[in-house]
């Protein structure tokens, strides 16, 4: 199924406040009221802008939305907040009651994908379909180095601290063989002030168990069955790419596409490619203008 050719709608940026945390939201598309929609979430360090290139493209088929999670981008970044899973699904959840979302259509990355499953795990009947890049259910996966870098107390800290911009870029052009856009990584940066710097350690040390993490989330998935999209960037150095096709245990029938020059950040580093697998498998399963939900209805 071919691209939309139309142009896409202009994104608008406004701003809610969801379980005590002010954010900025980034949305778009014919109909801003639509209570069907396509829910982009990003991981770490990114934000809402992360997405701003495929929600674009994507804009034409229907409403698009993302938002700057709890501690990153320009969200607040309290230090008392739950930076956890489950306080991510939680902020999902109200932000889309306050946006009146009722169907949603998943786009995940990286941290988003265990926040965005949580939410999904406890809002079946809202999931429409799931997009997955780099990212998904980790059955037998172990963190990577800088990841227990971060669990580590006092180590994480001086991490953070140190990490300078120069370094920064070092780090993300790591697995990115096709590079990332100097402007894409310096934005990253700037936003790594403290507060997002102790909300990723707070988050990772709230992540423990990872096996169990994954196994109960699989559990509650399962009935769910969404149509489901997984992108992977093969280069990627954190999440290896066996984790794609693994992805097929938990959403069985799911389609893999492989970007085997593409690292952790395939819609920056190749967003033309994932542009042409993420927009014709939305305009497959995005419900036509005005239809009603035909069976398929949910609260979030």
């Amino acid at each position: 199924m071919p691209i939309p050719t139309q142009p896409g709608w202009p994104l608008q940026t406004s701003e809610l406040t969801a379980c005590g945390i002010r954010s900025r939201v980034l949305q778009g598309g014919a109909d801003l009221r639509a209570t069907e929609a396509v829910v982009f979430v990003h991981g770490n360090p990114g934000c809402c802008e992360d997405w701003r290139e495929l929600m674009q493209a994507a804009s034409p088929l229907g409403r698009v939305i993302a938002v700057d999670m709890p501690g990153f981008g320009q969200a607040d970044k309290p230090a008392d907040y739950p930076y956890s899973v489950e306080g991510g699904a939680a902020f999902l959840s109200e932000a889309l009651r306050q946006l009146g979302v009722l169907r949603v259509h998943l786009v995940l990355h990286d941290f988003g994908g265990p926040w965005g499953l949580m939410w999904a795990a406890l809002n079946p009947m809202a999931v429409a379909s799931v997009t997955l890049i780099n990212t998904g259910v980790m059955r037998g996966y172990r963190w990577h180095l800088m990841a227990r870098i971060w669990r580590t107390p006092l180590l994480g800290e001086l991490a953070q601290l140190t990490t300078t911009r120069k370094g920064f870029h070092w780090v993300m052009s790591l697995g990115a063989p096709r590079g990332l856009p100097p402007a894409f990584v310096n934005r990253m940066y700037d936003d790594m002030d403290w507060g997002t710097r102790r909300a990723i350690l707070k988050l990772y040390r709230a992540t423990g168990d990872l096996e169990q993490r994954s196994q109960t989330l699989s559990a509650m998935l399962a009935p769910i069955k969404p149509p489901t999209l997984v992108v992977w960037g093969a280069a990627d150095p954190y999440l290896p790419a066996r984790l794609a096709e693994q992805q097929q245990e938990t959403f069985p029938g799911a389609q893999v596409v492989m970007l085997p020059d593409s690292g952790h950040f395939p819609f920056a580093d190749n967003p033309q490619a994932v542009a042409q697998a993420v927009v014709p498998f939305l305009q497959k399963h995005l419900l036509p203008h005005g239809s009603a939900f035909g069976g398929r209805t949910g609260t979030v």
